[in-house]
């Protein structure tokens, strides 16, 4: 009798989960077949997914610390707290925590030979994050939330991811040549832009009124087409690295 009763939840359990993993999914799969010159093997492609859920994990800690010390010194009803939890706590903790595995499970890698690899990474270490992320939330409030979060949260994750991986990818073409200033340059960048991205999101979804939840669409339309505008080129205009032999390190 009681085996009766929770196959129904079980089952309701793994919709839910389902319905938080597909969109994920189905991003993974966009940005990998775009990959024209040589795709990656399942086997990065795996540790950049494991990454992201590892850097949901130290997000969700360093989110959780920095909330503590934020509110001990700002009272969550001033406008401010807002503009530093978001564009400070919870961009820099989660685009920063991404670039951590990201760089480190990836940088050194031979199959790192290509542009647009920095954003097949950028994307899969990203999805990988709101796929972990989703799963939590959608256990919790249900349904629904897959639904909102299928069409905003998890295709947002995949537009910050876009922008660290065009950086990233930079970054490591210039290293190819030695030029380490510009490497770091746009590795700074890496973290930089998808965080301020971000914050931005966040900031405008936590907006309480009619306006706000229009200025929200309009803000992620606009994410949504220049990432897959810049996806399209960067897809199209893919080159390997070129070796400048006198001044390369690795």
């Amino acid at each position: 009798m009681f085996f009766f009763f929770l196959e129904p939840v079980l089952i309701y359990n793994w919709l839910l989960i389902l319905a938080a993993i597909i969109p994920a999914i189905f991003l993974m799969i966009k940005v990998y077949q775009s990959d024209r010159l040589e795709p990656e093997s399942p086997y990065i492609l795996r540790k950049m997914v494991t990454g992201g859920i590892w850097s949901a994990v130290v997000a969700g800690i360093l989110e959780w610390i920095a909330n503590g010390v934020l509110t001990s010194f700002v009272s969550q009803k001033d406008p401010i707290y807002n503009v530093i939890m978001y564009f400070v706590i919870v961009a820099y903790a989660e685009e920063g925590s991404k670039y951590f595995f990201l760089k480190r499970r990836s940088w050194f890698s031979q199959e790192f030979n290509c542009q647009y690899d920095g954003v097949v990474y950028g994307v899969f270490v990203a999805l990988g994050f709101a796929l972990w992320e989703n799963i939590s939330y959608v256990t919790i409030y249900g349904f629904s939330t897959a639904l909102v979060r299928a069409v905003t949260a998890i295709p947002g994750h995949a537009c910050f991811g876009v922008f660290m991986g065009i950086f990233y990818g930079l970054a490591r073409g210039y290293a190819y040549l030695g030029k380490d200033f510009r490497s770091k340059l746009f590795r700074v960048l890496a973290v930089v832009v998808p965080a301020a991205l971000h914050g931005s999101y966040d900031y405008v979804a936590s907006l309480n009124s009619a306006d706000g939840q229009w200025i929200f669409l309009a803000f992620i339309a606009v994410l949504f087409f220049i990432s897959f505008r810049l996806v399209n080129k960067m897809s199209k205009n893919d080159k390997y690295f070129e070796i400048d032999r006198r001044n390369f390190r690795f």
